[in-house]
Formats: structure tokens, sequence, C-alpha cells
């Protein structure tokens, strides 16, 4: 017996379940978990199936599903398949440290093919865990030299996923087009707020009581993707700018990882701008 996992998103309508659910008993599936959710507002419909058994054809039972759906339905068949990711650094180590431990103990859902840093300052650590390092300068090169040679380097692995582990360049709407829904950031605030340099020092300055992180989907407007995760600390007068960046870091590192926990898993649909997460 193999594990598949099928999502479907399509246009709501009535007999959705049964008709899915009939077409998997007939290729002898059986239901482990089935998660579904409608936007009543856009009108669209959702699922997430679990399912045991073995399927001959992908093929068939995908255009068998597409047949009874509304049209313009799509519909994915996942086999239980380890996937494999890249990360893109810069010189802050805490994202990065804590997938690799991950990846190490076989606990991350993924395989870490490859880091690539715009830095060296982080090919000693990778290394320590016999990751394969790449060193991307961006200076004296236009952002296209820059992102065709990242982009060469990404070539050479069959990749599902690309992290931006504090990677502090912003990408082109040319490589985020290469990679869509593929990207994934953590973001330093629950809302686009102290952006550009030293925000820790911006909220200590304005003395916020609520610090957090968002890790979202990468698009052409900056910070402003489909979220995946957010979490919230508080903090107090207490917290000087150096205290508050090291809670930050903390809370960026868990929430990258709900992140890719969520994202790992294919319980992450986006639909325009934001998503469905079956948790």
């Amino acid at each position: 017996m193999n594990n598949l996992l099928v999502l479907i998103q399509c246009k709501d309508s009535v007999g959705l379940v049964t008709n899915i659910t009939r077409v998997l008993a007939l290729h002898q599936l059986n239901i482990i978990a089935m998660r579904e959710f409608v936007d009543e507002v856009k009108q669209q419909f959702f699922t997430r199936i679990e399912c045991s058994g073995t399927v001959e054809n992908h093929n068939n039972l995908q255009q068998e599903l597409l047949n009874n759906l509304p049209t313009e339905a799509d519909v994915r068949l996942i086999p239980q398949v380890e996937k494999n990711i890249a990360l893109l650094v810069t010189k802050e180590f805490h994202c990065l440290a804590d997938i690799l431990v991950r990846d190490n103990f076989k606990t991350l859902g993924a395989k870490v093919k490859c880091v690539i840093g715009n830095h060296e300052t982080l090919r000693d650590f990778a290394e320590k865990f016999e990751v394969p390092f790449f060193y991307v300068s961006h200076e004296d090169k236009s952002k296209a030299e820059f992102e065709n040679e990242i982009t060469s380097l990404l070539s050479n692995y069959q990749l599902d996923y690309i992290v931006l582990a504090k990677f502090m360049r912003i990408l082109s709407p040319d490589f985020i087009a290469q990679y869509s829904n593929q990207i994934i950031n953590i973001h330093h605030s629950f809302l686009p707020a102290f952006i550009g340099a030293n925000p820790y020092k911006q909220a200590f300055e304005r003395g916020v009581k609520i610090i957090g992180a968002t890790a979202h989907f990468v698009t052409n407007n900056l910070d402003e993707g489909p979220i995946i995760s957010q979490q919230t600390i508080h903090v107090n007068h207490t917290f000087d700018a150096k205290q508050m960046a090291v809670a930050g870091r903390e809370i960026e590192k868990a929430v990258l990882s709900k992140a890719l926990e969520q994202v790992l898993e294919d319980r992450v649909f986006v639909s325009g701008n934001k998503t469905i997460v079956f948790e």
C-alpha cells in the first residue's frame, strides 16, 4: 500500500465531495483524512485528501477527477516523495541553522540540496552539515547577472521550493516569475512595517509592545505575498533594541519552521494574494 495526496481547487458546486469520493473509491483508494473549505466570496472549493492504496495510472485518475469537476479545476496528485529545497542566505545564521539541524536529523520533511550566499560568512557552517555552499557575489554586477548566476546553480537540482533564510537582496520580477509560488520568505514583522535596515532598532524607538514575524510566498510586492504563517510575542519597556533583536530572531525561526512544515506537507493552497492552510 502506498499513500497518495489529492489536492483539488475548483469552482464550488453541489455534489463535489460525492463526485470526488466516488472516483477515488472506483480506484480502490481508501480515504484516511479529508479536509475541505469553501470560500463563499469567491465561490471556490478547496480540499486536501490523504488516501492509501495503489494507483496504476496517475494520469487516468487525474483525468477522471477532472471529468467530474467544474471546468478549470486544478487537480494535483502527490505521492509520498521527499521534497527538495535550496536556501538563499546572506550573513544571519539563525534561520539557516534551524533548517540545517532539522535536515540533519531528518525532521525537516525535505532535503536541503544546496545553500547559496551572497557573502562567504555562512560557508563553514553549511559545510559542517555536508551541504554544498555556493558563493555568488552581488558586487559590481547588474541584478540580472547576479540572478542569472543563482538560477544557473539552482537549475542543477530538481527543486520544489526555494527558501530565503534571511537573504537580504530584493529579487526581480523575472526571477520570481521562474519560481511562482515556490519562493518562501521570512519577514521580521507580523505586518509590513519597519521595512529597511535595523527593524528592531526602529521598533525599539517606537516603543512597540508586540513584535512578530511573517512567512509568505514571494511576489513582486515586497514582503506582501500570500501569508503562510504568522506569530507574535509581547515585549515591554524593559527590552532594549538588542533584546528585541534576540527575541525577534527566535520568533523568525519558529514562524519559518511552521511555514515550511505546512508547505512541505502540502497543506497550503494559494488563492490570489491569500492562502488556505489546512493545519
